[in-house]
């Protein structure tokens, strides 16, 4: 393929994130996705990325906690551990990202700022021929805990 023709994620990112402190209350969070239309919400405190929560964090803490507490914070169950990629990232290596650590959404980072994110579906809007690759993202929900929404 001619390097001419190869995409990165820079070009199909959204770079309308929403973002919110961890310190909001679950429940509030979850209000802000439906108001926002929004299945994932990448977490900022002092504007640096610290965490991303996903509907799957959700449904795991409220179904998974005995007695949930309505004042819980979004700190409390977001993913802390993020995997980010640069925006010159090629749009394959971040479908492979993707696949390998079971994550459907990709903050793209450039100089420590959060500048916007690329999902699964992202990519496969794009790059059609990477279906394959990451057509378990899409289509099923997994069990295991994910590095990142």
């Amino acid at each position: 393929m001619d390097k001419r023709d190869v995409m990165i994620v820079k070009e199909i990112m959204n770079k309308n994130v929403v973002t919110i402190e961890p310190d909001v209350t679950v429940q509030d969070a979850a209000k802000k996705m439906v108001e926002d239309g929004t299945k994932f919400l990448i977490v900022t405190e002092k504007g640096k990325l610290v965490g991303i929560v996903s509907e799957w964090d959700f449904v795991k803490k409220v179904a998974g906690e005995e007695e949930f507490k309505e004042d819980a914070k979004l700190g409390t169950i977001m993913t802390k551990k993020v995997i980010v990629v640069p925006p010159d990232v090629e749009i394959s290596e971040a479908a492979e990202i993707m696949s390998t650590n079971n994550i459907k959404k990709l903050p793209i980072v450039e100089k420590n700022v959060l500048i916007g994110v690329v999902t699964a579906m992202d990519i496969l809007a794009a790059e059609p021929k990477l279906m394959e690759q990451i057509s378990q993202l899409v289509m099923t929900t997994s069990k295991q805990k994910p590095v990142a929404g």
